[in-house]
């Protein structure tokens, strides 16, 4: 990977003599790939779904709040996985999904990182494999993946029988378990680790950046940048969100009232001009 003076990146050109090996980039998603946190985004739909109430909505908020400016710690982020755990037990998966397509491109689209957008299509330009990687559950991450056109998903995987959530989790995709996951699918798919790629912004996904040969730190929390510093991860830093489709937004009302006011102001001002120049031209015709 070459890094620019400025800080942005481009995957190396592949030797051709090397081509054949199989390179995947690996890209964590929640404050790398988007700006927001994939399972609070949909807390709103699951509420107006009937799935949550709003106590739940506050607290994954709050959750959101302390993701988002780096507070969460581990113990913070177990307590959190054990309450959507509990949470989402005797969901039933079909709506789950349902809720997830009806409002991906609302709750998701408008916070996608430029940055990312534009390296995602670097790596395949480069004929690398996507592949994204999250503690966020698979009914969530797979369409996300899907809307940007990743090749594979690294999630959380929930218990489900008869199709709804257990409570239990058969697979939890946070920390070594990340890497573990990583290894494992690169013996499956046969990519070469010490050639691929790995992107995150937090220190729990340490373990991930080191099991490749390139590893990245993205708007990384302070830990993750001492670490990163230590063993030579470039450093980057996106900052673009941006709609990966265009789509009409709602005004807000506030400009509207400014709109209204602006244009009521100035048809005021012109029947006061029109008033004055009748007042004239009748003074001039007598």
């Amino acid at each position: 990977m070459t890094v620019s003076p400025q800080g942005s990146s481009r995957p190396a050109e592949e030797p051709v003599a090397r081509t054949r090996q199989r390179v995947a980039a690996f890209f964590d998603l929640d404050k790398t790939i988007i700006a927001t946190s994939s399972t609070a985004a949909f807390s709103q739909s699951f509420l107006a779904g009937g799935l949550i109430t709003r106590g739940d909505v506050l607290r994954s908020a709050y959750a959101h709040f302390l993701y988002l400016m780096g507070n969460a710690d581990a113990d913070q982020t177990e307590r959190m996985r054990q309450h959507l755990s509990e949470l989402a037990t005797g969901w039933d998966v079909a709506r789950v999904s349902e809720i997830v397509a009806e409002t991906l491109h609302q709750h998701i689209d408008p916070y996608v990182y430029a940055e990312a957008v534009d390296l995602i299509a670097e790596h395949h330009a480069q004929g690398h494999d996507v592949v994204v990687v999250s503690a966020s559950g698979t009914e969530l991450v797979e369409p996300i993946a899907a809307m940007l056109g990743a090749d594979h998903v690294v999630a959380t995987r929930m218990s489900v029988v008869e199709g709804r959530f257990t409570g239990e989790i058969d697979f939890y995709a946070y920390g070594e378990n990340k890497a573990t996951a990583i290894r494992d699918l690169a013996a499956a798919r046969g990519y070469d680790l010490e050639r691929c790629y790995a992107y995150s912004d937090s220190i729990t996904d340490a373990p991930m950046l080191a099991a490749v040969g390139h590893g990245h730190a993205v708007n990384p929390d302070r830990a993750l940048r001492r670490l990163a510093a230590e063993n030579g991860w470039s450093t980057l830093t996106f900052d673009r969100p941006v709609a990966l489709r265009p789509t009409l937004r709602p005004v807000p009302v506030l400009a509207v009232v400014g709109t209204l006011a602006a244009a009521g102001s100035a048809w005021l001002l012109w029947r006061r001009w029109r008033a004055r120049l009748r007042a004239a031209e009748a003074g001039t015709a007598t």
